[in-house]
């Protein structure tokens, strides 16, 4: 995982919203409407959110006819974490 990509992820985790969304979704993968129902935010706040998510790959994004449903991109989050854990205090 190269720096740029880290950069982002670091920049989406940044916000609290975004954090606890993430926090959520690694119980499993949820719908948009059961994530609004968690935060005092309106459906179009909740979309920039995952948006952001999304286009960092933290997220993936299952549309099922109006609902969309999201999920944690282990894969990102796995490289994310190995990334951090090779950063190390000399």
């Amino acid at each position: 995982m190269n720096a740029e990509k880290v950069a982002l992820i670091c920049k989406a985790l940044g916000d609290t919203n975004r954090l606890e969304i993430v926090q959520i979704l690694s119980d499993g993968e949820k719908c948009g409407c059961k994530i609004l129902e968690k935060f005092e935010i309106t459906q179009p706040t909740l979309s920039h959110h995952m948006k952001i998510l999304t286009a960092c790959g933290l997220v993936n994004d299952r549309k099922e006819g109006k609902w969309h449903h999201y999920s944690l991109n282990c894969e990102t989050l796995m490289n994310y974490k190995h990334f951090i854990e090779c950063l190390t205090c000399v």
